[in-house]
């Protein structure tokens, strides 16, 4: 505790007997504490104040996604938009609505992409983020407008937080309604892969015998 001077207000040391500016006694002096209570902010601030920090970083993080890669080219965005017309008129209204209007689009990676391997070249999806990006062997090796539907249908399901199994068996359990068959597209290179992935994913969907491969989705 130090001692304020009554009569000019100067702080002394608690110690002294006499104000060292005026002379006068200290003895009835007013106490001053030497180390002052400061007044802590409740918890619901705190808390608050946590929260703005973190929306304010996931923010950040996620405009540089979008920030660090490339939009699609008109010609690029009118064939995805014509996939997405694909999956929309075969009864997809789910999967559509999250990839219209959810969905943002690029056509190169992002820097978290960059840094990371990937199996899949035709697209590849930021989860919870909501970021597709098409690369361009998914213009080049896709047959038509369907078998791209087919990309952006198994992409919808990283969207909905979805692993790659569930991804792939999703598109296979579904490809005739999606009109992706083998009478037209057996010989599509991302029909054979797909259904090598998917094999590998899911191998319980391929041993059926009485099928041909053993399909058991046949």
């Amino acid at each position: 505790m130090n001692k304020r001077c009554p009569h000019c207000d100067l702080i002394n040391h608690y110690a002294d007997p006499t104000c060292i500016r005026c002379g006068r006694t200290l003895g009835e002096s007013e106490n001053i504490s030497s180390n002052p209570h400061f007044h802590k902010p409740s918890v619901a601030k705190r808390v608050t104040v946590c929260v703005l920090v973190l929306v304010a970083a996931l923010l950040g993080f996620y405009v540089s996604l979008i920030g660090s890669a490339d939009g699609l080219s008109p010609n690029e965005a009118a064939r995805v938009d014509a996939a997405l017309t694909v999956l929309e008129k075969q009864g997809f209204s789910d999967e559509t609505l999250l990839l219209r209007g959810v969905a943002i689009f690029r056509s190169t990676d992002n820097w978290l992409n960059a840094s990371v391997k990937k199996e899949n070249a035709y697209a590849a999806t930021n989860f919870p983020f909501e970021i597709i990006t098409v690369y361009q062997d998914f213009f080049k090796y896709s047959y038509d407008d369907t078998e791209r539907a087919a990309i952006l249908l198994h992409e919808s399901k990283h969207l909905e937080g979805k692993d790659e199994k569930e991804a792939y068996e999703f598109v296979w359990k579904n490809r005739k309604r999606l009109g992706w068959t083998a009478d037209k597209y057996a010989g599509s290179v991302i029909w054979r892969e797909t259904r090598k992935l998917t094999k590998e994913y899911s191998p319980a969907l391929f041993v059926c015998d009485f099928n041909d491969y053993g399909d058991c989705t046949d």
